[in-house]
């Protein structure tokens, strides 16, 4: 069993942050084509009471350390959310994506046993599978599609297979 939450935080994280990072770049060589500072794409929103593009970034890496910190029984490291260009937002990616390299299957496997809290609900946790299926993945997987709205939404050519990423097809 493990083995199988590995595959789907660090292995799925590193893919689909893999695959937003192209989608960054992509934004960056449009932003480019069409005569514009990339770092305009950092206040974006969707709506008004809604987080901007970088926060929307900060929170699917925060996300994604934090969950596999938490269900290994790790500490995650602390990033500042102090990113002020875009070339700093694709740093924070790539500095995400290699914390999250230094994990392996065996790490999760007391995943099951680990309480996961928050201040927000003092006295309250969530058993290791609940936090994985209930908020780990559907909190990271909205970030990060919210990310690539924003984008779409501004003009960036990228479509599903951009946000799908390398998949590892096989013949048949």
């Amino acid at each position: 069993m493990h083995t199988l939450v590995f595959d789907l935080i660090s292995t799925q994280y590193i893919g689909s942050l893999t695959a937003l990072k192209a989608c960054l770049l992509k934004a960056k060589d449009h932003a480019e084509a069409n005569k514009f500072d990339p770092n305009k794409f950092l206040d974006m929103k969707l709506a008004p009471d809604m987080f901007g593009f970088t926060k929307q970034i900060q929170i699917a890496s925060d996300n994604a350390k934090g969950a596999v910190s938490r269900l290994s029984g790790k500490e995650a490291p602390k990033f500042e959310d102090n990113e002020k260009t875009f070339d700093e937002v694709l740093a924070r990616v790539d500095k995400t994506i290699d914390y999250l390299s230094q994990f392996k299957a065996d790490d999760f496997k007391n995943f099951q046993n680990q309480k996961i809290s928050f201040p927000w609900y003092p006295g309250k946790f969530l058993s290791g599978h609940d936090y994985l299926v209930g908020f780990a993945l559907p909190n990271f997987y909205f970030h990060t599609t919210t990310t690539y709205n924003l984008l779409r939404g501004a003009g960036v050519q990228i479509g599903k297979g951009d946000f799908l990423g390398n998949l590892n097809w096989q013949e048949g």
